[in-house]
Protein backbone atom coordinates (compact mmCIF):
# COMPACT_ATOMS: atom_id res chain seq x y z
CA UNK A 1 0.00 0.00 0.00
CA UNK A 2 1.51 3.44 -1.21
CA UNK A 3 1.60 5.83 2.04
CA UNK A 4 3.39 8.82 2.79
CA UNK A 5 5.60 8.45 5.02
CA UNK A 6 7.56 10.94 7.16
CA UNK A 7 10.92 10.33 8.88
CA UNK A 8 12.62 11.85 11.59
CA UNK A 9 16.01 10.28 12.20
CA UNK A 10 18.95 12.64 13.37
CA UNK A 11 21.45 10.38 11.85
CA UNK A 12 21.81 12.11 8.30
CA UNK A 13 23.06 8.70 6.56
CA UNK A 14 20.29 6.23 8.06
CA UNK A 15 17.49 8.65 7.39
CA UNK A 16 18.76 8.80 3.96
CA UNK A 17 19.12 4.95 3.55
CA UNK A 18 15.53 4.50 5.43
CA UNK A 19 13.88 6.90 3.11
CA UNK A 20 15.72 5.31 -0.32
CA UNK A 21 14.31 1.78 0.59
CA UNK A 22 10.68 3.18 1.36
CA UNK A 23 11.28 5.34 -2.13
CA UNK A 24 12.44 1.95 -3.60
CA UNK A 25 8.85 0.44 -2.21
CA UNK A 26 6.72 3.05 -4.05
CA UNK A 27 5.96 4.93 -0.84
CA UNK A 28 6.43 9.23 -1.09
CA UNK A 29 8.99 10.03 1.53
CA UNK A 30 9.26 13.45 3.69
CA UNK A 31 12.87 13.97 5.95
CA UNK A 32 13.09 16.19 8.87
CA UNK A 33 16.10 16.15 11.47
CA UNK A 34 14.61 16.89 14.65
CA UNK A 35 11.49 18.05 16.93
CA UNK A 36 10.74 21.24 15.16
CA UNK A 37 11.27 20.45 11.85
CA UNK A 38 9.86 17.29 12.28
CA UNK A 39 6.36 19.47 13.54
CA UNK A 40 6.95 21.90 10.38
CA UNK A 41 7.19 19.04 7.61
CA UNK A 42 4.18 16.85 9.44
CA UNK A 43 1.72 20.02 9.24
CA UNK A 44 2.91 20.52 5.84
CA UNK A 45 2.63 16.90 4.53
CA UNK A 46 0.53 15.47 6.54
CA UNK A 47 1.81 11.76 6.27
CA UNK A 48 0.00 8.36 6.90
CA UNK A 49 2.97 7.03 8.97
CA UNK A 50 5.41 8.86 10.88
CA UNK A 51 8.81 6.85 11.92
CA UNK A 52 10.88 8.62 14.61
CA UNK A 53 13.57 8.43 16.37
CA UNK A 54 13.35 8.81 20.23
CA UNK A 55 16.77 9.19 20.54
CA UNK A 56 16.96 12.98 18.72
CA UNK A 57 20.04 15.22 18.99
CA UNK A 58 17.73 18.02 19.07
CA UNK A 59 14.64 18.16 21.12
CA UNK A 60 12.47 15.51 22.74
CA UNK A 61 11.55 12.24 21.07
CA UNK A 62 9.18 10.91 23.47
CA UNK A 63 7.39 14.54 23.97
CA UNK A 64 6.89 14.40 19.84
CA UNK A 65 5.82 11.20 20.24
CA UNK A 66 2.71 12.37 21.70
CA UNK A 67 2.54 15.50 20.01
CA UNK A 68 1.76 13.14 16.99
CA UNK A 69 -0.34 11.01 18.44
CA UNK A 70 -2.97 13.73 19.43
CA UNK A 71 -2.80 15.07 15.94
CA UNK A 72 -4.99 12.65 14.86
CA UNK A 73 -5.06 9.32 12.38
CA UNK A 74 -0.93 8.90 12.09
CA UNK A 75 0.49 5.90 12.34
CA UNK A 76 3.94 6.14 14.23
CA UNK A 77 6.78 3.16 14.16
CA UNK A 78 9.51 4.55 17.21
CA UNK A 79 13.05 3.82 16.56
CA UNK A 80 15.45 3.69 19.84
CA UNK A 81 18.89 2.75 20.86
CA UNK A 82 17.33 1.77 24.14
CA UNK A 83 15.69 -1.97 24.25
CA UNK A 84 14.33 -1.91 28.11
CA UNK A 85 11.28 -3.10 28.73
CA UNK A 86 10.07 0.40 30.43
CA UNK A 87 11.43 2.14 27.64
CA UNK A 88 9.20 0.02 25.18
CA UNK A 89 6.08 0.80 27.42
CA UNK A 90 6.73 4.31 28.08
CA UNK A 91 7.16 4.98 24.06
CA UNK A 92 3.77 2.70 23.09
CA UNK A 93 2.03 4.37 26.20
CA UNK A 94 2.88 7.91 24.60
CA UNK A 95 1.43 7.36 21.35
CA UNK A 96 3.54 4.89 19.47
CA UNK A 97 2.35 2.17 17.32
CA UNK A 98 5.31 0.11 17.07
CA UNK A 99 8.93 -0.23 18.49
CA UNK A 100 11.75 -1.30 17.13
CA UNK A 101 14.99 -1.28 18.92
CA UNK A 102 18.01 -0.80 16.99
CA UNK A 103 20.19 -2.18 15.26
CA UNK A 104 17.77 -3.86 12.97
CA UNK A 105 17.96 -5.03 9.64
CA UNK A 106 16.27 -3.41 7.01
CA UNK A 107 13.78 -6.34 5.89
CA UNK A 108 12.56 -6.34 9.38
CA UNK A 109 11.96 -2.31 9.22
CA UNK A 110 10.21 -3.21 5.73
CA UNK A 111 8.07 -5.99 7.45
CA UNK A 112 6.66 -3.58 10.12
CA UNK A 113 6.00 -0.89 8.29
CA UNK A 114 3.88 -3.22 5.56
CA UNK A 115 1.74 -4.86 9.18
CA UNK A 116 1.22 -1.23 10.35
CA UNK A 117 -0.46 -0.51 7.35
CA UNK A 118 -2.94 -3.26 7.43
CA UNK A 119 -3.61 -2.70 10.58
CA UNK A 120 -4.91 0.71 9.56
CA UNK A 121 -6.22 0.11 6.21
CA UNK A 122 -7.70 -3.49 6.21
CA UNK A 123 -10.79 -2.71 4.26
CA UNK A 124 -9.20 -1.68 1.13
CA UNK A 125 -8.96 -3.49 -1.94
CA UNK A 126 -5.61 -4.71 -3.11
CA UNK A 127 -6.32 -4.10 -6.74
CA UNK A 128 -8.18 -1.38 -7.97
CA UNK A 129 -9.96 -2.26 -11.43
CA UNK A 130 -10.51 1.65 -13.35
CA UNK A 131 -11.91 1.01 -16.52
CA UNK A 132 -9.31 0.24 -18.44
CA UNK A 133 -6.70 0.22 -15.82
CA UNK A 134 -6.34 -2.23 -12.93
CA UNK A 135 -3.52 -1.33 -10.27
CA UNK A 136 -2.42 -3.51 -7.85
CA UNK A 137 -1.45 -2.09 -4.82
CA UNK A 138 0.41 -4.84 -2.94
CA UNK A 139 2.68 -5.76 -5.73
CA UNK A 140 2.58 -2.14 -7.63
CA UNK A 141 1.86 -3.27 -11.10
CA UNK A 142 -0.09 -2.08 -13.49
CA UNK A 143 -2.16 -3.21 -16.17
CA UNK A 144 -3.64 -1.93 -18.73
CA UNK A 145 -5.85 -3.22 -21.99
CA UNK A 146 -4.80 -6.36 -20.33
CA UNK A 147 -1.22 -5.66 -21.15
CA UNK A 148 0.78 -5.23 -18.15
CA UNK A 149 3.27 -2.12 -17.98
CA UNK A 150 6.32 -1.75 -16.16
CA UNK A 151 6.32 1.65 -14.54
CA UNK A 152 9.29 2.91 -12.18
CA UNK A 153 8.31 3.66 -8.47
CA UNK A 154 7.79 7.61 -9.56
CA UNK A 155 5.55 7.08 -12.63
CA UNK A 156 3.51 4.71 -9.74
CA UNK A 157 3.05 7.32 -7.27
CA UNK A 158 2.41 9.71 -9.77
CA UNK A 159 -0.20 7.20 -11.45
CA UNK A 160 -1.81 6.18 -7.73
CA UNK A 161 -2.30 10.49 -6.72
CA UNK A 162 -4.46 10.63 -10.43
CA UNK A 163 -6.25 7.57 -9.44
CA UNK A 164 -7.31 8.54 -6.25
CA UNK A 165 -8.75 11.74 -7.40
CA UNK A 166 -11.95 10.21 -9.43
CA UNK A 167 -11.38 12.37 -12.15
CA UNK A 168 -10.99 15.51 -10.65
CA UNK A 169 -7.70 17.37 -12.11
CA UNK A 170 -5.04 18.66 -10.41
CA UNK A 171 -2.46 21.09 -10.85
CA UNK A 172 0.89 20.64 -11.32
CA UNK A 173 2.17 22.22 -7.89
CA UNK A 174 -0.64 19.86 -6.25
CA UNK A 175 0.72 16.93 -8.04
CA UNK A 176 3.96 17.67 -7.01
CA UNK A 177 3.27 17.85 -3.56
CA UNK A 178 1.08 14.75 -3.63
CA UNK A 179 3.08 12.51 -5.47
CA UNK A 180 6.98 13.60 -5.18
CA UNK A 181 9.48 14.38 -1.59
CA UNK A 182 10.05 17.65 -0.44
CA UNK A 183 12.21 19.36 -1.87
CA UNK A 184 11.28 19.21 -5.94
CA UNK A 185 10.04 22.27 -6.51
CA UNK A 186 10.25 21.93 -10.30
CA UNK A 187 6.81 21.65 -12.43
CA UNK A 188 8.37 20.79 -15.13
CA UNK A 189 9.26 17.86 -13.18
CA UNK A 190 5.56 16.72 -13.47
CA UNK A 191 5.18 17.12 -16.92
CA UNK A 192 8.17 14.93 -17.80
CA UNK A 193 7.02 12.18 -15.78
CA UNK A 194 3.17 12.57 -17.67
CA UNK A 195 4.85 11.94 -20.97
CA UNK A 196 6.44 9.17 -19.69
CA UNK A 197 3.37 7.55 -18.38
CA UNK A 198 1.18 8.34 -21.52
CA UNK A 199 4.10 6.69 -23.40
CA UNK A 200 3.55 3.30 -21.17
CA UNK A 201 -0.11 3.55 -21.11
CA UNK A 202 -1.98 5.84 -23.88
CA UNK A 203 -2.99 3.87 -27.07
CA UNK A 204 -1.52 6.92 -28.79
CA UNK A 205 0.49 9.12 -26.55
CA UNK A 206 0.16 12.23 -29.05
CA UNK A 207 -3.81 12.01 -28.73
CA UNK A 208 -4.08 10.77 -24.70
CA UNK A 209 -7.28 9.38 -23.55
CA UNK A 210 -6.54 8.17 -20.00
CA UNK A 211 -4.28 11.04 -18.40
CA UNK A 212 -5.81 14.24 -20.00
CA UNK A 213 -4.74 17.51 -19.78
CA UNK A 214 -6.94 20.44 -18.38
CA UNK A 215 -6.00 24.00 -19.86
CA UNK A 216 -5.15 26.49 -17.11
CA UNK A 217 -5.07 23.42 -14.55
CA UNK A 218 -3.25 20.50 -14.76
CA UNK A 219 -4.24 16.81 -14.93
CA UNK A 220 -6.91 14.17 -14.88
CA UNK A 221 -7.18 10.84 -15.44
CA UNK A 222 -10.36 9.51 -17.36
CA UNK A 223 -11.71 6.47 -15.53
CA UNK A 224 -14.05 5.23 -18.41
CA UNK A 225 -13.65 2.46 -20.44
CA UNK A 226 -12.38 3.71 -23.99
CA UNK A 227 -12.73 2.22 -27.29
CA UNK A 228 -10.17 1.49 -29.28
CA UNK A 229 -7.11 -0.86 -30.08
CA UNK A 230 -5.15 -2.36 -28.02
CA UNK A 231 -1.09 -2.14 -27.89
CA UNK A 232 0.18 -4.78 -29.61
CA UNK A 233 3.29 -5.10 -27.63
CA UNK A 234 3.58 -4.40 -23.61
CA UNK A 235 6.84 -4.32 -21.65
CA UNK A 236 7.12 -7.28 -19.42
CA UNK A 237 7.36 -7.12 -15.40
CA UNK A 238 10.13 -7.77 -13.51
CA UNK A 239 9.62 -9.65 -10.37
CA UNK A 240 9.64 -7.42 -7.52
CA UNK A 241 13.13 -7.39 -5.56
CA UNK A 242 13.37 -7.51 -2.22
CA UNK A 243 15.93 -5.31 0.00
CA UNK A 244 19.00 -6.37 0.75
CA UNK A 245 19.60 -6.91 4.24
CA UNK A 246 20.99 -4.35 6.04
CA UNK A 247 22.19 -3.86 9.81
CA UNK A 248 21.51 -0.04 10.80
Amino acid sequence: MLMHIEIIESNPHLRSLLGWHLQQGGHIVHLASGCQQGQEVFQLRHPDLVVLDLDLNEGNGLALCRWLHHQGAVLILVLSAREDEADVVTALRAGADDYLAKPFGMQEFLARIEALARRARPCLPSILNLGELQIDLVQRRVVVRNVPVDLTPQEFSLLYVLTQMGGTPLSRQELLRRAWPEGIDNPRTVDTHILSLRKKIEVDPQQPRLIQTVRNVGYRLHLEPLNGRYPQNGNKLRPPQSPRHVLV
